[in-house]
């Protein structure tokens, strides 16, 4: 699933959330990610887990069209698996069904989870503005519209930079990049510019 991921129906995007907040199939796919295939026996051996499990997983995964298998190295009951490009914007969550809700709300707190883990390791592996690791706050005034003009640019320069595994130039890394931008609550902020 690409792009028109975004014109899903509420219960296809249901069960995209239910799938993207399951722990394991989030593994497989970081590990896709990362490694760029596996099979169910690699991933079994690195993730712990049984090949049947890790099998199950990449079907399901399949099926949802979030990765695909390799023909040319696949033979016989030995299927390699790779990521497909991905894609979605989740709608406004006070216009889901109760069911999708609960799923975008689980999937979500897994990411929470996760990009904690993220920030914390972005502070602890800092090494001043030419490292590897970089950390960035700001506030400021904005109105709405400046807002999504902002958010819009920031898209635009993701695509600008943003490299598959297969075209990344020499030297290049992987690496986790994080976007939020949430109004203050009133009164809580003096109203000054800061950033470091």
């Amino acid at each position: 699933m690409t792009d028109g991921m975004t014109e899903l129906t509420s219960l296809e995007r249901t069960a995209l959330y239910k799938s993207l907040g399951n722990p394991l199939r989030r593994r497989i796919l970081d590990y896709l990610g990362r490694r760029g295939e596996a099979n169910s026996t690699v991933l079994a051996r690195e993730l712990g887990e049984s090949s049947g499990t890790t099998s199950y997983h990449l079907r399901r995964l399949a099926e949802q069209r979030l990765i695909e298998e390799i023909p040319e190295k696949s033979g016989g009951r030995e299927r390699w698996w790779r990521m497909l490009p991905f894609s979605h914007t989740t709608p406004d969550p006070a216009a889901m069904p109760t069911e999708e809700y609960a799923a975008a709300r689980q999937l979500a707190l897994l990411k929470i989870e996760a990009d904690t883990e993220l920030f914390r390791r972005a502070h602890e592996e800092y090494r001043g503005p030419d490292g590897w690791a970089q950390v960035m706050r700001a506030g400021t005034w904005l109105t709405q519209d400046e807002l999504l003009d902002l958010t819009r640019e920031y898209q635009a320069l993701l695509e600008r930079y943003v490299h598959s595994r297969e075209d990344a130039p020499d030297g290049a890394r992987p690496v986790n990049l994080r976007f939020y931008a949430v109004p203050d609550a009133v009164g809580e902020w003096n109203g000054e510019p800061t950033g470091e």
